[in-house]
């Protein structure tokens, strides 16, 4: 365990520079114009993140201990499957319902 003075002290330190860090985008370059190049990349960026976010729940999930479950990968096949018909929002229902009923099955996948 750690003090209260260097939980709070940490804590205050993170604070700041996750403002910074937001600030430096928001504050300064929000007010301008960006270059296409700049927004061309920028484009990418949830593109790139949604799946970096999702695969690790998908192949070593913290629920199981780890352990690779089948219906999680199911579950992310027809999410992806629904994304690419109807955007984000029905990926994401279409997941999470797919996911939801494997699990319902005695003894699933």
């Amino acid at each position: 365990m750690i003090s209260d003075t260097a939980f709070w002290g940490l804590t205050l330190g993170l604070g700041v520079g996750t403002f910074l860090i937001r600030f430096s985008f928001l504050g300064i370059l929000g007010g301008r114009q960006l270059p296409d190049w700049a927004l061309l990349h920028l484009k990418y960026v949830g593109v790139a993140v949604f799946p970096a976010l999702v695969t690790p729940l998908v192949l070593w999930p913290e629920a199981t201990g780890g352990a690779f479950e089948p219906a999680r990968l199911i579950a992310a096949l027809a999410a992806l499957v629904a994304g690419l018909r109807t955007g984000v929002v029905g990926a994401i229902l279409a997941g999470m319902g797919t996911l939801y009923l494997l699990q319902l099955i005695p003894g699933h996948l």
